[in-house]
């Protein structure tokens, strides 16, 4: 049986407290390497990250299920199953794409967790505090100070250079979608779960920052781990001193070379599947 063809197209997907704006660098060097590259915003999340800085009104309610049916949506109306790569929750819903069927490939870059992983390091208790310390942050858009953000996303960059990330990408998280996450395993019918032992779906790479405060490696390992169980398959790659800022911070280029290569290179090799 002959391998699939390589993929043409790269769909990315953001993460908490980013906008499509953060893939801006990768998105250049992708399409410069031939691929058609889109970078479709969470619902309601199409504003620059200046005009949802001043209203953050339409995330306050937005849930885990309406983000990735929209974009299962953007998936199914390609002509041809893309790559799939999401960043921090943009790779939770990374591998909830992948479960359905969709994509010749997927990389998951400081995934949060999904349903099932129940490693909680402190620091990532820490990152998540300013929106899980007050319940009713679950029907709001909530903000990270600097500092927060530093702590969060930037630790290993001086406060300068973080300033300069978060004066460029941070906006609001959606609190309610973080809450999922948070109590995912205590739900039945959590939204962020996938099936593990998924056999049919297509190549997925899990990358880890050696620095990472948000999802330390031992989370992005405890992931991979739960994987064991299907023969679909896992990767998994751990870039050291690299911290969740993973798409912007000096030396992007070589993780996005690896996620991109890794990826062409699994879907290539994977036996033709039928599209759901």
């Amino acid at each position: 049986m002959p391998a699939e063809p390589r993929p043409d197209t790269v769909v990315l997907i953001h993460g908490l407290w980013l906008t499509a704006r953060s893939w801006e660098h990768w998105a250049d060097r992708y399409r410069a390497a031939g691929f058609q590259v889109l970078t479709p915003a969470w619902p309601g999340m199409d504003e620059d990250v200046e005009a949802l800085n001043r209203d953050p009104r339409s995330i306050a309610e937005l849930t885990a299920g309406q983000i990735v049916d929209h974009y299962e949506r953007v998936v199914r109306d390609l002509p041809n199953p893309p790559i799939i790569m999401g960043h921090s929750f943009g790779g939770a819903f990374t591998q909830m794409l992948l479960d359905r069927g969709l994509g010749a490939a997927g990389v998951a870059i400081d995934s949060a967790a999904v349903k099932g992983v129940s490693r909680l390091p402190l620091s990532t208790l820490r990152a998540s505090l300013p929106v899980l310390r007050n319940p009713a942050n679950r029907h709001r858009a909530v903000p990270l100070s600097l500092d927060e953000f530093h702590y969060a996303f930037t630790n290993t960059m001086s406060r300068a250079e973080a300033e300069q990330v978060y004066r460029r990408y941070h906006v609001p998280a959606a609190g309610h979608v973080l809450f999922e996450v948070a109590l995912a395993n205590l739900n039945p019918r959590a939204a962020l779960r996938v099936d593990f032992g998924n056999e049919r779906r297509a190549p997925l790479l899990l990358i880890a920052g050696g620095a990472d405060h948000v999802v330390p490696p031992s989370v992005t390992r405890a992931i991979a781990g739960r994987y064991r169980k299907s023969t679909a398959v896992t990767g998994y790659k751990e870039f050291p001193g690299r911290p969740h800022y993973t798409v912007g911070q000096a030396g992007w280029e070589e993780v996005a070379d690896y996620a991109l290569n890794w990826a062409v290179q699994a879907a290539q090799a994977r036996q033709p599947q039928p599209r759901r």
